[in-house]
């Protein structure tokens, strides 16, 4: 199994920590995001692992190395001119030969990736999305009318919505999609396939899964590492 992990963000909403180090540096617990990151990618059976860097790649570079301080061979990928989501992919062209997962720089999960990639697998989409479905509570009563009465009340129920989680499971064929050396997102990507009506999978995840972007988010992955990650 190969894996791309998409790390050249520069994090803005979540300076003033990212104006030192890149997001991925991020200590987590005892760890940096991109060493647990790193450390479920090799429990899950991956090989390789390329970094798709940008924003002070040279900090990531001198941090991962080689990856054999975690047991896996890295490489660094550097954009000299931003890409999105998805055009980074275009600079692995050659290397990214069979089935792959692509994931962003700042997600913080414990999906079994060995599982999603036989998912993967066995689809015969070109492309698998992981989703999760996200609880956000509603703080009024939902009240139910027919005509001018009311005839049901359902005190501050929770919104329940799927999301894209930010984890792919990609074969070689999506790179007819990707431009070459080109700003690109991963949302157009997938917007161009269901526009050309080419399947595109769902995996429904059910671990935990955490999208680091605010800073109240990086004070949840701090409670998260005593949870789910230490040790």
């Amino acid at each position: 199994m190969k894996a791309v992990i998409l790390a050249g963000g520069l994090g803005e909403r979540l300076r003033p920590f990212t104006q030192a180090i890149p997001k991925p540096l991020l200590p987590v617990g005892e760890q940096s995001l991109i060493e647990l990151q790193i450390q479920k990618l090799v429990e899950g059976g991956c090989e390789q692992i390329f970094l798709a860097t940008n924003y002070k790649s040279a900090y990531i570079r001198k941090f991962v190395g080689d990856g054999s301080q975690f047991g896996i061979d890295v490489q660094i990928s550097e954009e000299t001119q931003p890409l999105g989501t998805c055009g980074p992919l275009s600079l692995l062209r050659e290397s990214l030969d069979r089935p792959f997962i692509v994931m962003n720089g700042d997600i913080l999960t414990t999906l079994d990736f060995s599982r999603f990639y036989e998912y993967g697998l066995a689809q015969s989409s070109t492309l698998t999305v992981a989703t999760k479905q996200i609880r956000t509570p509603f703080n009024f009563g939902s009240v139910q009318c027919e005509g001018e009465r009311i005839v049901s009340i359902e005190e501050k129920p929770d919104f329940i919505t799927e999301i894209v989680a930010g984890i792919y499971f990609m074969r070689p064929a999506i790179f007819e999609g990707i431009p070459d050396d080109a700003y690109f997102g991963i949302d157009s990507l997938m917007q161009d396939l269901l526009r050309s009506g080419q399947p595109v999978a769902r995996y429904l995840m059910q671990e935990y899964w955490l999208d680091i972007g605010r800073i109240e988010d990086y004070g949840e992955a701090e409670e998260a590492y005593e949870t789910h990650f230490r040790g």
